[in-house]
C-alpha cells in the first residue's frame, strides 16, 4: 500500500486475488497519481473497506455471480466503481444506472477496457451500416465463466443500432446439431470459443456480394486492459451517471 497524499486518488482493488485484479492493484500500485487503499476480495467486507479507507473509486474484477451486488454496495457507499466484470443483464445495468443517478455517483462498467476492443466495436458499428449481414466470433480461455463475453453483447448492440436492412439466410436452416449457428442477441449471431491458449479475442465479419470484411482485436496478454482501467479510475469521479462501455469515458 502506498502512502496517501493531497493529489493521489485512493482507490481499491476488489478481487485482488484473481489474476485481473492482482494486475490491476500492481498497476494501480504504480500509477503515481493513484493510490491503492485496500486490495479486497470473498473474506473481505467491501463496504467497510470503502468506509474505513475513503476510497473514492473501486475497481471491481470479480465473478458475474457478485458483480451486481458489487456494484449496487459500492453505489450506496458513495464510490466510484470501475467494473470490468462481466455477465450483467439489460435490468441489471438500468437498476444500477437509476440508482447512480439517485446518488448522483458516476461510474463505468466496461465490457472490456483495452483500447483497440472499444475501437473495433466503433468500427464494427460503423460497417454495419453498409454490411448489415453481421457475425460476431468471440474467443477467450477456458476459465472464463460466462458466454457470450460481455464484449460480444456490447458489439452486438452497437452493430443492432447501427446497421440497415439485413439480407439474412436465403434458404430454410436446419442446424443437425444443436446451436451450431451461434445463438442471437438483438438480431445478431454470435458464437463463443473457450479454450486453452487464448486471452480475449473477437472477429466481427460482414458479409457483402462478392466481399466478406474482417475486423479484429487480440488481446494478446493482460497488460492491454490495464491502461484503459487507469483511466477510467481517473475519468469516473468527474461523472454523475453510470455509463455502459469505455468509450463513454475516453474524450472526457
Amino acid at each position: 500500500m502506498t502512502d496517501p497524499s493531497a493529489s493521489s486518488l485512493p482507490v481499491i482493488v476488489n478481487g485482488a486475488k484473481g489474476r485481473m485484479g492482482a494486475l490491476a492493484a500492481e498497476t494501480v500500485r504504480a500509477s503515481p497519481d493513484l493510490d491503492l487503499v485496500a486490495e479486497t476480495d470473498l473474506e473481505d467486507s467491501l463496504l467497510e473497506s470503502i468506509q474505513s479507507t475513503g476510497a473514492r473509486v473501486v475497481v471491481d474484477f470479480t465473478h458475474p455471480s457478485c458483480a451486481f451486488e458489487n456494484t449496487r454496495t459500492i453505489l450506496e457507499a458513495g464510490a466510484h466503481p470501475v467494473v470490468g466484470t462481466t455477465g450483467f443483464s439489460q435490468d441489471d445495468i438500468q437498476a444500477l444506472q437509476n440508482l447512480a443517478a439517485e446518488r448522483r455517483v458516476g461510474g463505468v462498467i466496461a465490457p472490456n477496457f483495452a483500447i483497440g476492443a472499444v475501437l473495433l466495436m466503433k468500427f464494427a458499428a460503423e460497417a454495419a451500416k453498409y454490411l448489415p449481414d453481421v457475425e460476431v466470433i468471440e474467443m477467450h480461455h477456458n476459465q472464463k465463466a460466462d458466454a457470450p463475453s460481455g464484449t460480444a453483447v456490447k458489439t452486438a448492440e452497437l452493430i443492432a443500432e447501427q446497421r440497415g436492412q439485413a439480407q439474412g439466410m436465403l434458404v430454410e436452416e436446419k442446424e443437425t446439431v444443436d446451436r451450431v449457428r451461434g445463438g442471437q442477441h438483438m438480431g445478431v449471431t454470435v458464437h463463443s470459443v473457450r479454450l486453452p491458449g487464448f486471452v480475449a479475442h473477437e472477429e466481427v465479419l460482414l458479409g457483402g456480394v462478392g466481399q466478406i470484411l474482417s475486423l479484429r482485436h487480440d488481446a494478446i496478454s493482460r497488460e492491454s486492459f490495464m491502461p484503459g482501467v487507469v483511466l477510467a479510475a481517473r475519468k469516473v469521479v468527474h461523472l454523475e451517471t453510470l455509463v455502459y462501455g469505455l468509450e463513454h469515458v475516453l474524450e472526457l
